[in-house]
């Protein structure tokens, strides 16, 4: 099926990040980036669907490995980081911090402060928006005399999946 033929849904409920078919995700970046004037290239739109694919935050080289596999050509590391740049521009895209890695924006369409639980024993990562905490960090700032930014915060611990697993 082609990305044109899917029609973007935006997901309207903060807690489900898996709602939505990788495509229907791509094909609603293409839209948000149709509407911006923002060029969403073939190599940016592989990127972006790799990441919806994968599940977990993912590194730039395994996002090079994956792209070389499948297109039995190489991408350099500069070409996959101005798409990874580009997408976090759009809203896209996330960078965790700590794992120094990417995960797709669970609501590209609407601008929100980041906040995601990484399990540090199998690497997943869960992405919840709370408008309260963005308030409160930009009200903690505005106490320093800050002027934030950006926003990311990262909880780390273990998954629930991980727990029921045994695994703690």
């Amino acid at each position: 099926m082609a990305l044109t033929s899917i029609q973007p849904q935006p997901c309207t409920d903060p807690d489900r990040r898996d709602q939505h078919a990788p495509a229907e995700r791509v094909a609603l970046a293409t839209s948000l980036c149709d509407a911006r004037g923002a060029q969403l290239t073939k190599l940016r739109r592989q990127i972006l669907k790799l990441l919806w694919e994968s599940g977990r935050p993912t590194r730039a080289y395994e996002l090079i490995e994956t792209l070389k596999l499948r297109d039995s050509r190489p991408v350099g590391p500069p070409t996959v980081y101005r798409a990874l740049e580009f997408l976090m521009s759009q809203g896209l895209v996330s960078k965790i911090e700590s794992r120094n890695a990417y995960v797709p924006c669970a609501h590209p369409e609407r601008q929100h402060d980041c906040l995601f639980f990484v399990c540090s024993n199998c690497g997943a990562s869960a992405e919840i928006e709370d408008p309260r905490v963005g308030r409160l960090l930009s009200e903690n700032a505005a106490v320093l005399g800050f002027r934030a930014t950006r926003h990311v915060v990262e909880v780390e611990g273990t998954c629930a999946s991980c727990i029921a697993a045994g695994a703690v």
